[in-house]
């Protein structure tokens, strides 16, 4: 993806990208049901390298599978490009974790971009010091072998309901991650970015007790010249 691209999607919100999606027909990208595992007060941004889980077979998935060289999940972590997102479709299950702190710290050190499952991680809490984004469900602590099976990789997948394709761009923030389709991404961004300014100083006037009438969304002249003032004045 393009550096200004990232550097736009690293200053906008999960919610303002959802309404430039929505304005394009698209109203299922935010992948539901995860949350930051500790956030990091900045944006993950990166493009899509996926996972793929499927319901475990009992034969197919002791724990000797792990000492497999070839090993789907670890294969993953090892091959995610540097500045990409690991995005796991563990079948929207928590009910046993997608990955642990060592694989996670393993990406981190690789130069992963973050890490987003709809099921969730053991060791959160260590997870949760790491210098990487990470988004889950929820705390699970049995290994993925007792429910799961690592099956395909960089492929398809689905992610808490959302499409998810390789490549696609991924953002989390504080409070979700949303998928952006790889075509339309440097469009998106810029969108976003100018839908974020115009929001701040929609901030700045309601908290000096203007009306959002008229102000948001902006169906008045006075606050199109308000706002070129305001955008000049702030160097934005």
């Amino acid at each position: 993806m393009k550096q200004e691209t990232r550097e736009k999607l690293m200053d906008v919100s999960v919610a303002t990208l959802a309404t430039a999606l929505y304005k394009r027909g698209l109203r299922s990208q935010v992948i539901q049901g995860v949350n930051p595992v500790g956030w990091k007060g900045k944006n993950m941004v990166g493009p899509a390298y996926t996972l793929r889980y499927m319901p475990a077979r009992e034969d197919r998935n002791q724990l000797v599978e792990f000492r497999n060289p070839e090993h789907p999940q670890r294969v993953a972590i090892e091959q995610c490009p540097k500045g990409h997102v690991l995005v796991m479709d563990s079948r929207k299950s928590a009910t046993a974790a997608s990955a642990g702190d060592i694989l996670i710290t393993r990406l981190m050190v690789r130069g992963g971009a973050g890490v987003v499952t709809d099921g969730g991680f053991r060791d959160a809490a260590v997870i949760a010091e790491l210098d990487i984004p990470a988004y889950h469900n929820r705390p699970s602590s049995p290994t993925n072998l007792t429910t799961n099976e690592a099956i395909g990789i960089n492929e398809p997948i689905g992610c808490g309901d959302a499409p998810v394709f390789p490549g696609d761009i991924i953002v989390g923030d504080a409070d979700c991650v949303i998928v952006i389709p790889q075509d339309i991404a440097d469009d998106i961004a810029d969108e976003a970015f100018e839908m974020t300014v115009y929001e701040d100083f929609v901030v700045d006037r309601v908290k000096d007790g203007v009306s959002i009438i008229g102000l948001y969304p902006r169906t008045m002249d006075e606050h199109a010249t308000d706002f070129d003032a305001w955008r000049k004045a702030k160097g934005r």
